[in-house]
C-alpha cells in the first residue's frame, strides 16, 4: 500500500450510506427470525413430545448458559480471524447460520424429548454464534459518527425479524394449516414455520456475507493506529494474585450452603456453580500466564473481562438491570394479564388461553414501536441530548410502561405500556452498542462485545433462579408485583446511565 492510500485510509473509514447500512445489518433479520421462533415454540415443542409443565425451566436454561459460554470464546476468536475474501466476522456468523438453520429443519422431526432439547442446544448455540459478531461487525464497518445509526438499524432488523418469526404459526394456522397434531407429535403450523424460519436465517445472512467486505486488519491497524492482534491485558494476569479466585469459589459455596439452609429453589444452586466455575477459571488464567502462555484463549478472555474499560463496567451495570427487567416481563406477563386483566389465574380456563394469545399481540407490539423508534427516534435524539442520555430517557419510558401494568385493568390499553416498553427495548439493542463501539479500542471489539453481553444473560439466570424464591416468600399469590419490580429495576438503569459520558456522534 503506498504512502498516499495509507494516508487516506488513516484519515476515516468511508461514510456508509443507507444501502451500507442495510446490508451490514440484514442479516440480524434472519437470527431474529430465528430466535422468535426458539422462544415462542420451543415449551410447545417440549410438551408436545411429553413434557411436564414442571420441568421446562430445567430444558430452558440451556439456552442462557450456551450464551453464557459461547459468546466471548467467538468474540475472543473472532478478533484473531482473517480468513482472505471471507473476512473476519462473516465465517463465524455463516457458520452458526448453517448449523441453525439445520437444527430449525431437523427440530419439528423430534422423535423425541431428549433429540429435541440436544437440537435447543444446537440452535441457541448457533444463533449466539452468528449474533456475537454481527455485534463487532457494525463497529468495524462504519467510522464513529455512524455507530447510532448503525446500531439502529440492526435494531429496526431484530424488531421486524421478532414480529415476523412470532407470527408465523398465527399466520399459517388463518391460511388453514393444521394447529393441531397427534399425541406426541407436533403441529403442522409449527412445523412449517420452523422450516420457512431457517430458510428466511440463511438467506438474511448470505444476503450480508455476499454483499459486504470486511476490512483486512492491516487497514483496521491503519484506521485505528493499533495492532489488531495485540492482547496485553493477558499478560498483567501474571501480577495478580489467585486469592481473587478463591474468593469467587467461597462465594460460590456460600450460596449452596444457603440454597440448602434455606429451602431455597434447586435452580438457586446453579447460581452457587457459576460464581465457582469463574474463581476457578481466574485461577487457572493466572497460572496460564505465570507460566508464559498469558496468549492462551482462557488467559485471554479472563485477563479482557478483568480489565474492562471503565465505561464499559459503567454501561455493564446499566445492561445487567435493564436485562432484568425485560426477562421478568417475559417470564411473568401471561399469568399477570391472565389473573389481573382477564380474570383467571387457571391455565385450563378459556380466559387464560384468550390471556395468551393477547400477550401475543401485545409482544408484537412493542418490538413493532422498537423498529419504528429504533430508527425515527433514537438518532434524533443521540444528536440532540447524546447518546447516554437518550438511553436514561427510553429507559424511563420502559419504566412507566410497567407501571402501568399496576393500574390499567382494560387489556385493550396494555398497548399503552407496551409502547413505553418498545422505546426501552428500542434503546437496550442499540445505544449501548453505539457507545461501546465508539470508545472500545477496535482490536478487541469482539471479545469485549461477547463479554458485555455477559451482562445479558446472567440477569436472565439470576431471574430464573432467584425471583421464584422472593416470590413465593413475599408474594406467593400476586404475580402484579414482578411488573412494579420490573419498573424499579429500568429506573435505577436510567439514573445509572446518567453517569455514562458517552463519545457524541
Amino acid at each position: 500500500m503506498d504512502q498516499a492510500v495509507s494516508g487516506a485510509i488513516r484519515a476515516e473509514k468511508p461514510r456508509q450510506g443507507w444501502a451500507g447500512l442495510w446490508n451490514i445489518s440484514f442479516g440480524f433479520f434472519g437470527i431474529q427470525i430465528g430466535f422468535a421462533l426458539q422462544n415462542a415454540n420451543m415449551s410447545r415443542v417440549f410438551q408436545s413430545l411429553g413434557s411436564a409443565i414442571d420441568d421446562l425451566p430445567a430444558l430452558w436454561i440451556a439456552a442462557p448458559l450456551t450464551g453464557l459460554l459461547v459468546q466471548p470464546v467467538v468474540g475472543h476468536l473472532s478478533d484473531r480471524t482473517w480468513l482472505g475474501r471471507l473476512g473476519r466476522r462473516r465465517p463465524y456468523f455463516l457458520g452458526g447460520a448453517l448449523l441453525a438453520t439445520l437444527a430449525l429443519l431437523v427440530m419439528p422431526e423430534s422423535s423425541g424429548l431428549l433429540m429435541a432439547a440436544l437440537l435447543l442446544w444446537m440452535l441457541d448455540a448457533s444463533l449466539n454464534v452468528s449474533m456475537e459478531p454481527f455485534r463487532a461487525f457494525v463497529g468495524d464497518m462504519l467510522r464513529k459518527d455512524q455507530h447510532t445509526a448503525g446500531y439502529a438499524v440492526q435494531t429496526a432488523f431484530i424488531g421486524v425479524g421478532a414480529v415476523v418469526g412470532s407470527l408465523f404459526p398465527y399466520v399459517l394456522d388463518h391460511l388453514g394449516v393444521s394447529n393441531v397434531a397427534a399425541p406426541g407429535g407436533i403441529p403442522d403450523t409449527v412445523r412449517f414455520s420452523f422450516w420457512a424460519g431457517g430458510a428466511a436465517l440463511l438467506a438474511a445472512v448470505l444476503w450480508t456475507v455476499l454483499s459486504t467486505r470486511e476490512y483486512a486488519p492491516h487497514e483496521l491497524a491503519a484506521f485505528d493506529g493499533e495492532d489488531p492482534f495485540h492482547a496485553p491485558t493477558a499478560e498483567a494476569l501474571a501480577a495478580r494474585s489467585p486469592l481473587g479466585g478463591l474468593a469467587w469459589i467461597a462465594a460460590g459455596a456460600a450460596v449452596a450452603l444457603g440454597v440448602w439452609a434455606w429451602h431455597l429453589e434447586k435452580e438457586v444452586y446453579l447460581l452457587g456453580g457459576l460464581l465457582a466455575g469463574y474463581g476457578l477459571a481466574v485461577i487457572a488464567a493466572i497460572l496460564l500466564a505465570r507460566a508464559g502462555r498469558s496468549a492462551s484463549m482462557l488467559a485471554g478472555i479472563v485477563g479482557d473481562f478483568a480489565g474492562m474499560p471503565p465505561i464499559m463496567k459503567r454501561l455493564a451495570f446499566v445492561q445487567f438491570f435493564s436485562w432484568s427487567a425485560l426477562f421478568i416481563m417475559w417470564i411473568n406477563t401471561t399469568p399477570v394479564v391472565a389473573q389481573y386483566h382477564f380474570g383467571s389465574a387457571d391455565p385450563a380456563s378459556a380466559a387464560y388461553q384468550q390471556a395468551g394469545n393477547w400477550v401475543g399481540v401485545l409482544f408484537s407490539v412493542y418490538n413493532g414501536v422498537a423498529a419504528v423508534a429504533a430508527l425515527a427516534l433514537l438518532p434524533w435524539l443521540a444528536r440532540r441530548i447524546g447518546k447516554a442520555r437518550t438511553h436514561a430517557l427510553c429507559l424511563t419510558f420502559g419504566a412507566l410502561g410497567f407501571a402501568l401494568f399496576l393500574v390499567l385493568r382494560d387489556p385493550h390499553l396494555l398497548v399503552l405500556a407496551e409502547i413505553g416498553i418498545g422505546i426501552a427495548w428500542a434503546s437496550i439493542l442499540a445505544m449501548p452498542y453505539a457507545i461501546l463501539a465508539s470508545s472500545l479500542p477496535q482490536a478487541k471489539l469482539g471479545i469485549y462485545m461477547g463479554l458485555f453481553n455477559v451482562f445479558v444473560v446472567l440477569p436472565q439466570l439470576l431471574v430464573a433462579t432467584v425471583m421464584g424464591s422472593i416470590m413465593k416468600a413475599f408474594f406467593p399469590h400476586e404475580p402484579i408485583w414482578t411488573m412494579a419490580f420490573a419498573a424499579a429495576t429500568l429506573l435505577v438503569a436510567a439514573v445509572a446511565a446518567l453517569r455514562i459520558k458517552a463519545p457524541a456522534d
